[in-house]
């Protein structure tokens, strides 16, 4: 799938390297599941298992995102269909030196169209940290609403934290495309 900017692929082998650097920046890892520094042989694993999985069956896919002009491996977006394929639960990261340029939107954006336009998907859910204020600005910018806080929901890097909910539905997603679509053919 692709974006004005962007290449969204499923994962390879050579990807394995960039994926380790970028997912052993305390800064990246600091909201994620794992611990930085992210070894190459761990970075190895993952990309092998992402490479098996399969974008329409339940159960986790990373998409890759790869940066058109540069030809590098910038982060991923995580999905999870659940088994009633219907609904899905969405991750993104991003390594530091490609972040606030919106390409994080775009590359969510492009897998949410996806989601509910080709797969028929209902809602997509997205959970983050609740200091992760970029992760939440991103998802309120694509439409999702906030549905609610958890409360030291997560005990993670040795802490307790508050987890943010997040949710947005088919009809919601594709009314912001119509709207997008017909404030532009106003101008």
């Amino acid at each position: 799938m692709a974006t004005e900017r962007l290449i969204l692929r499923r994962f390879r082998a050579s990807d394995a390297e960039a994926l380790a650097e970028y997912r052993s920046d305390p800064g990246v890892a600091r909201y994620q599941s794992w611990d930085a520094p992210f070894p190459l042989n761990k970075a190895d694993l993952a990309v092998r298992n992402f490479a098996e999985s399969s974008p329409d069956k339940p159960g986790w896919f990373q998409y890759a995102i790869e940066l058109t002009a540069e030809r590098v491996l910038v982060g991923d977006v995580a999905v999870r269909l659940h088994d009633n394929g219907r609904q899905a639960e969405i991750g993104f990261t991003l390594a530091t030196a490609y972040q606030k340029r919106g390409l994080a939107t775009e590359a969510v954006s492009a897998v949410l169209d996806r989601l509910f336009r080709l797969q028929g998907l209902h809602r997509v859910m997205g959970e983050c940290d609740a200091r992760n204020v970029a992760s939440a600005a991103l998802m309120e910018r694509l439409g999702f609403t906030r549905e609610g806080l958890l409360r030291q929901q997560t005990f993670i890097k040795g802490e307790w934290t508050d987890d943010l909910i997040f949710g947005i539905l088919d009809q919601e997603w594709l009314a912001r495309d119509s709207a997008a679509h017909l404030d532009a053919d106003l101008v």
